[in-house]
C-alpha cells in the first residue's frame, strides 16, 4: 500500500505516521501544502491512500483538486467538522477528527482494505436470490451469543444486552447483570446479526439496545450522548453523521 500524508502541523504529521507504522502502515511521502501538493501530483504517480488535512497553511486542501484530478483513496484528517459534507462528495472513505483516535485508524483502514479486496465471481441459485430479497423485518435474527469464561460457556440472551462496543481490538457484550463479556464477533459481523428494530450502531465502536437506554442528551459538535442502565465503562456518543438516522431509528 502506497501511503501519502498531506498535513500542515509537523508533529501531528509524525504522530500519525507513527501511528500507521504501528498498523503495518508505512508512509512514503509527507506533504505540507497545498503548493507543495500539486506540484507532487504534477510529477509523481499518485498512491493507493491519502490521508488529508482540510486546513493546509496556504489554504483548503479542497483547492488540490480544483487542479488536479486525483484518484486515491482519501481519508481526511481534521480538528473541524464543518467540512465534513464536502469532504464526502470526494473520493473519500472517512473523515477522522483530531486527535487521530488509534482504533479509529484501524477501521478505516480495514475500510479502505474491504472497498480494494478483489471482488469474487459468485453464481447465486434461486433460492440465494430468495434469500436477497427476503425483507429485513422478516429476517432470522440472533437471539443468543457464547463467550467463554474460564472453562465455561456462557449463553447470553440478546435481549439481556445492553450494547456492544469494541476495545483494544476486541469486541464485548455488556449486559444487564454489569457484566462484560468478550466475544469472537467483530462489530462489522454484528450487522447483520443484530435485530434493526433493537440495536443500532451508534458509532464506530457500539451497538446499543433501544430497550435498555435510560436518557439521551445533547452533546457537542451536534452529537448525542447516550446513557444506559447499567453500562458505564465509556461514554457513549452517537458519531455526527448517524445523529438523524438514530432519531429516525428512535421514532
Amino acid at each position: 500500500m502506497n501511503v501519502l500524508i498531506i498535513e500542515d502541523e509537523k508533529p501531528a504529521a509524525r504522530r500519525l505516521s507513527r501511528l500507521l507504522s504501528e498498523q503495518g502502515v508505512e508512509v512514503a511521502t509527507m506533504l505540507h501544502s497545498v503548493e507543495e501538493s500539486v506540484d507532487w501530483f504534477q510529477q509523481n504517480p499518485h498512491p493507493d491512500l491519502i490521508f488529508l488535512d482540510i486546513q493546509l497553511s496556504d489554504g483548503l486542501s479542497f483547492e488540490i483538486f480544483d487542479i488536479i484530478e486525483v484518484n486515491s483513496a482519501i481519508i481526511f484528517t481534521t480538528a473541524y467538522d464543518e467540512y465534513a459534507l464536502q469532504a464526502f462528495k470526494l473520493n473519500s472513505i472517512d473523515y477522522l477528527l483530531k486527535p487521530i483516535d488509534s482504533e479509529e485508524l484501524e477501521q478505516a483502514l480495514a475500510q479502505y482494505r474491504n472497498l480494494n479486496q478483489p471482488k469474487k465471481n459468485l453464481s447465486l441459485d434461486f433460492d440465494d436470490i430468495k434469500k436477497l430479497l427476503v425483507n429485513p423485518l422478516e429476517r432470522e435474527f440472533k437471539k443468543r451469543f457464547t463467550a467463554r469464561v474460564g472453562q465455561h460457556i456462557k449463553i447470553i440472551n440478546a435481549e439481556d444486552i445492553e450494547c456492544f462496543y469494541s476495545e483494544n481490538k476486541g469486541t464485548y457484550a455488556s449486559t444487564t447483570e454489569g457484566r462484560n463479556y468478550l466475544l469472537d464477533n467483530t462489530l462489522e459481523q454484528l450487522e447483520n446479526e443484530l435485530e434493526p428494530e433493537i440495536f443500532f450502531r451508534v458509532s464506530r465502536k457500539f451497538y446499543v439496545n433501544i430497550k435498555h437506554i435510560k436518557d439521551i442528551i445533547s452533546y457537542t459538535n451536534s452529537r448525542l450522548k447516550i446513557v444506559l442502565n447499567r453500562f458505564t465503562e465509556q461514554e457513549i456518543i452517537v458519531s455526527r453523521e448517524r445523529v438523524r438516522d438514530f432519531k429516525l431509528w428512535l421514532e
